[in-house]
C-alpha cells in the first residue's frame, strides 16, 4: 500500500530551485552545443527513449541536468502525447547507407573492413590542453606527401554484401526463412501493446532495441564470461543512415522523410544444431547434429555499438534453455527497460510509512509471542526511537 506525500506546496518549490541551481541555466544555445558536441549521448537517449529527435533528446539532458534516467523519461513520456502519422516501409541491411561496417569473424570480407568513425584504435588519453584554453588537437588525413598512398577507392561502395549471406551460401548456416510480404502497420508495438511472453521475435528486438545500455551490457557481460552459453564472435558490426519512407496518402507513391543514424550487430556462435542448443565443442552429443553457426541480431537508432552487440547476442541466448537468467526471455526483457527498471527504483523514495509500521508491528508481536525477556529495542515505541536519535 504505498500513500501520497503530504506537504507544503513552497518546500517542493525550493526543493526543485535548489535542484536547478546545481546546474547553470539553459537556453537553445546550450540545447544546440549539447547535440553537436555530444551525438553519441544523444543517440543512446533517444534509442532507449524510442524517438528519434536530436533536438529532444538535447533538450531532455540540458533540463535534466544530464541524468540519462531522468532524459529517456521525459523523452518517452512527451513521445506518447504524439500521433502516429505513418508507418514507414521496411528498410534491410542492403539499402543502409554504411559508414561503418567491420567483422571480427574474418580478415577480409566481401566489400572490405570498413572502420568509419571509431576510436577503437586510438589513445584513450586526456586532451589536457583543453583545460589551458587551446582548442583540441583532431587526427586529419590529407595525402599530400609523395609517400602518401593513393587511396584505392576513391568513392564507397552503395552497397556492402551481407556476411551471413556467405556462411549460408557456403552451407554453414541454416538459410532464412521465407515469411510473406507483411503491412508495416501489422507488426507487433511494444510502445502500444502489453509484452507477453513467450513473446515474438518482433517484439523481442523492439524490447531490445529500446533497453537500458547499462542493463543490457551487464547481462551480455555475465554471458560472455561463463554464466550463460553463448561466447559471441562479431559476424558483422555497422554503424549508417537508414533513409525513411512512407507511401504519399494521396498518390500512394514512396517520399523520402530523410535519413536517420541505426547501428545494427549480427553475432555467430557454435553450435552443432541451433534448434536444439546443442554445443558443438561437446563431441558426444554432436553425433547425429548438423555442424552450422547460430546467429543473434539486434539494432537500433542511433549508434551505439556496445549495446547492439551485446544485445545481440542476448537475442540468441534467449533461444535457449534457461541454466540462467540471461537466457530467461521475461528476465532479459522486463529487467533492461530503463524507465520499468528506474522508475520502480525511484519510487522505493516514496512515503512507505504504513508498510514499514506494519512490518514493525508484526516484527513486535513475533518477539513478544516468543518470549522475549526485557525491554528490547524492537518493542520501543516509535516516539522513544525518534527522541533518541535525537538526542
Amino acid at each position: 500500500m504505498y500513500v501520497a506525500a503530504r506537504g507544503g506546496e513552497g518546500a517542493i518549490q525550493n526543493a526543485e530551485a535548489l535542484y536547478n541551481d546545481l546546474k547553470a541555466p539553459i537556453d537553445a544555445d546550450v540545447v544546440r552545443a549539447i547535440e553537436r558536441t555530444m551525438p553519441y549521448l544523444i543517440d543512446r537517449v533517444m534509442g532507449e527513449g524510442s524517438l528519434y529527435a536530436p533536438e529532444l533528446a538535447a533538450l531532455a539532458l540540458a533540463q535534466t541536468g544530464g541524468d540519462l534516467y531522468e532524459a529517456v523519461l521525459i523523452l518517452r513520456a512527451y513521445r506518447s502525447t504524439q500521433p502516429r502519422l505513418a508507418y514507414a516501409e521496411p528498410v534491410t541491411t542492403k539499402m543502409l547507407f554504411t559508414v561503418r561496417r567491420i567483422s571480427a569473424a574474418f580478415k577480409d570480407i566481401p566489400g572490405g573492413q570498413v572502420l568509419g568513425p571509431t576510436l577503437d584504435y586510438s589513445h584513450r588519453i586526456f586532451q589536457l590542453d583543453v583545460l589551458d584554453g587551446k582548442a583540441a588537437a583532431t587526427a586529419t588525413f590529407t595525402p599530400d606527401t609523395p609517400d602518401a598512398p593513393e587511396p584505392v577507392q576513391p568513392v564507397a561502395p552503395r552497397e556492402y554484401p551481407l556476411v551471413a549471406d556467405w556462411h549460408r551460401m557456403a552451407g554453414l548456416m541454416a538459410p532464412l526463412e521465407k515469411h510473406a510480404d507483411q503491412d508495416p502497420s501489422d507488426v507487433p508495438d511494444v510502445t502500444r501493446e502489453p509484452l507477453l511472453f513467450p513473446a515474438p521475435r518482433a517484439e523481442r528486438l523492439q524490447s531490445l532495441s529500446r533497453a537500458d545500455t547499462g542493463g543490457i551490457l551487464a547481462l551480455g557481460y555475465a554471458n560472455m564470461r561463463g554464466y550463460g552459453a553463448v561466447h559471441p564472435t562479431i559476424n558483422e558490426l555497422r554503424l549508417g543512415y537508414a533513409e525513411v519512407q512512407v507511401r504519399h496518402p494521396i498518390s500512394g507513391d514512396l517520399i523520402s522523410l530523410g535519413r536517420v543514424r541505426v547501428s545494427q550487430a549480427e553475432i555467430v556462435t557454435h553450435f552443432a544444431n541451433s534448434a536444439t542448443g546443442v554445443f558443438g565443442a561437446n563431441k558426444e552429443k554432436r553425433q547425429n547434429h548438423k555442424e552450422e553457426l547460430a546467429l543473434g541480431f539486434a539494432a537500433t537508432m542511433g549508434w551505439n555499438e556496445i549495446k547492439v552487440i551485446a544485445a545481440a547476442m542476448l537475442d540468441k541466448a534467449m533461444d535457449l534453455p534457461a541454466p540462467h537468467p540471461a537466457h530467461t526471455e521475461e528476465f532479459v526483457l522486463y529487467h533492461t527497460d530503463p524507465v520499468e527498471a528506474s522508475g520502480f527504483c525511484i519510487h522505493y523514495k516514496l512515503p512507505h510509512y504504513v508498510t514499514f509500521a506494519s512490518g514493525m508491528d508484526a516484527m513486535r508481536g513475533a518477539n513478544q509471542i516468543a518470549g522475549d525477556e526485557g525491554k528490547s529495542v524492537s518493542e520501543q515505541p516509535e516516539a522513544e526511537l525518534v527522541a533518541e536519535a535525537q538526542e
